[in-house]
């Protein structure tokens, strides 16, 4: 600890997410549970970090889409969840497995186990999910 923080470390501050007070947000679809962990306020906006849940199945794809953002970072904590990517790639994340996915990148989350919780990490924190149509043959 030699090193001066930069400007931009002296902005940010510690972040401590207990399951005695959980909090719960929107989230991108309807059949997760969000929790946040208060890596958005601590870094204002230049991370996010949520755990999502779930107790059903996923009931059909999630269609193809891409993240306006730098990347994503996912670590499956419980359950799976099979995706599809532009480049023909299909992977079952499965439980002590993480994936990264670069900004941009065309996806589709196809199914999912019937319980699942999952570690999700995003540079910045808001970004966008544009539908896009599915990479050709």
């Amino acid at each position: 600890m030699n090193d001066m923080p930069t400007t931009t470390e002296q902005k940010q501050k510690l972040a401590y997410a207990s399951m005695e007070n959980p909090t719960y947000v929107a989230g991108r679809r309807s059949f997760f549970k969000y929790r946040e962990l208060g890596v958005t306020d601590a870094t204002n906006g230049r991370m996010r970090a949520q755990v999502t849940s779930a107790t059903q199945g996923m009931g059909e794809p999630t269609g193809w889409h891409y993240h306006v953002c730098e990347q994503q970072f996912v670590y499956m904590l419980k359950g799976w969840v099979d995706l599809e990517f532009e480049d023909g790639t299909k992977v079952r994340l499965k439980a002590g497995e993480s994936l990264m996915i670069p900004g941009g990148t065309r996806h589709n989350e196809t199914a999912t186990a019937d319980e699942l919780e999952l570690l999700e990490i995003s540079v910045p924190a808001e970004f966008k999910t544009v539908p896009c149509d599915p990479p050709s043959a």
